[in-house]
């Protein structure tokens, strides 16, 4: 019985072999084009959805950086709004943001299709596509929206912001989006900055310039905290309740950050290993610029501006992780930290505006910064162009500072204009009296540390 089974399975290879045979030569090629095209659009989808998962992941570290940040009477607050930057900002992208970021262009200007991310037909090839890259888009909209947060954080009113977060969401970072972004989906004509050349791999301008911006705006229409400044104009710090927890955010916001520049490729290829060393180089330099600064301003290394030197080379490297080498990356990163610590104290001091969490310095400035660094910094053998200090064209550092400078007036004024009008028809500010409560308290009825606190509510 056993040797007829095997002569049986030798019948069958031999006639599985003689059909083979008999086929077209088309038909081979076919099947071997399939075998070796199937397993890396798999991997491809597979490595884009695993970043945006980690990319979903940063709002974990956003919020506790926040919260980290600001005072523990607002703590149940902060989770809140960063939890709904997410929960009701990825339903508004899926619905409006997305087809207005990524639809057939209208002259380079706005999208207009895929409106409820079109058919959403996931038995093709493209509509397989379509829905995996919307999740991973998703993932830097919710990013780009809770940047806001911060800068607003202890005296603006819930359901105000939540209105604003629905804007951003929708349509003030989709619309400048567009612009620069259109391409990365297949088929797409480009948006008008895009065409120009303009490049920003991962976001430094598209996701946190624009949240940056928003969030000067906000805090600049909202005001300062109560007690911030004193009768003569003189910044007084507020320190956070929780240091650990903020670093813990940073920590967070670092791991899932590989995520955020490495799953910009949306290839599984081998470059996603560079990009990996030029985001690590730069969050580490970024720290040790911040620290020194700092040191050597005050005489202290502060912790805080320490962890935003981490935050800030982090956002620097983001638009040229794709384009500079590991040297270039980490001077990138350095200067970003010295950026930072300058920034915050100018930004406080000078401008006289209450940015609890230094947000505007670290996404908005760093981001315009790392920008800009693309058209000195890109070194040849590595992205798609070459920087002025590689012996580039001057015309690289021209594309990215218009870049720069359109997403700032975009992101500020349509911020601005937002911020201005929500105040004057709902009120962005909590009163004096719910502000002092805090807003655990008196927008929530809930306390985040029951039992343990060493403040009063009353």
């Amino acid at each position: 019985m056993k040797g007829s089974r095997d002569i049986g399975r030798l019948l069958a290879l031999c006639s599985m072999a003689g059909l083979c045979f008999m086929l077209p030569e088309s038909a081979h090629a076919a099947e071997e084009a399939a075998v070796e095209y199937m397993p890396q659009a798999y991997g491809n989808t597979l490595w884009t959805l695993l970043g945006g998962i980690l990319v979903m992941f940063m709002q974990a570290g956003f919020a506790l950086v926040e919260c980290g940040l600001t005072r523990a009477k607002n703590a149940g607050n902060i989770i809140m709004k960063n939890v709904l930057d997410f929960a009701m900002g990825a339903p508004l992208f899926f619905a409006v943001g997305f087809g207005l970021m990524f639809g057939s262009s209208s002259g380079g200007l706005i999208g207009s299709s895929l409106f409820f991310l079109g058919s959403g037909d996931a038995s093709t090839p493209d509509g397989m596509w379509n829905l995996t890259f919307w999740f991973f888009q998703a993932m830097f909209c919710a990013t780009s929206a809770t940047i806001v947060s911060g800068s607003i954080a202890e005296r603006t009113k819930f359901s105000s912001y939540l209105l604003c977060s629905a804007l951003v969401s929708a349509v003030i970072y989709p619309i400048s989006g567009h612009w620069a972004w259109n391409s990365l989906l297949s088929g797409n004509a480009g948006g008008w900055l895009g065409n120009m050349g303009f490049i920003d791999f991962a976001g430094s301008s598209v996701v946190h310039s624009v949240g940056g911006w928003i969030a000067l705006a906000g805090a600049i229409v909202v005001g300062p905290r109560l007690g911030k400044y004193d009768k003569n104009g003189v910044a007084r710090a507020i320190p956070g309740h929780n240091l650990p927890m903020a670093a813990t955010g940073v920590f967070i916001l670092w791991f899932a950050w590989f995520g955020f520049n490495c799953g910009s490729t949306t290839i599984a290829d081998g470059t996603i290993g560079y990009i990996a060393v030029n985001t690590c180089l730069a969050a580490c330099t970024g720290t040790l610029g911040a620290m020194f600064t700092i040191w050597a301003k005050t005489g202290k290394p502060d912790p805080s501006m320490t962890l935003n030197g981490c935050l800030g080379g982090l956002v620097a490297i983001t638009a040229g992780c794709f384009e500079v080498s590991p040297v270039g990356s980490l001077v990138i990163g350095f200067l970003a930290g010295i950026l930072v610590v300058c920034s915050v104290l100018f930004i406080d001091q000078k401008l006289k505006v209450d940015d609890p969490v230094g947000a505007v310095s670290v996404h908005g400035v760093c981001g315009a910064f790392g920008t800009l660094m693309v058209g000195l910094f890109a070194a040849p053998g590595y992205g798609t162009t070459t920087g002025l200090l590689y012996g580039g064209d001057v015309s690289v550092l021209l594309v990215q500072a218009l870049g720069v400078a359109v997403f700032f007036a975009w992101a500020f004024g349509m911020g601005f204009i937002m911020f201005k009008l929500i105040s004057v028809v709902f009120g962005m500010r909590v009163s004096p009296e719910e502000e002092m409560k805090g807003l655990d308290i008196t927008e929530h009825k809930a306390d985040a540390y029951s039992g343990f606190q060493i403040f009063s509510n009353e």
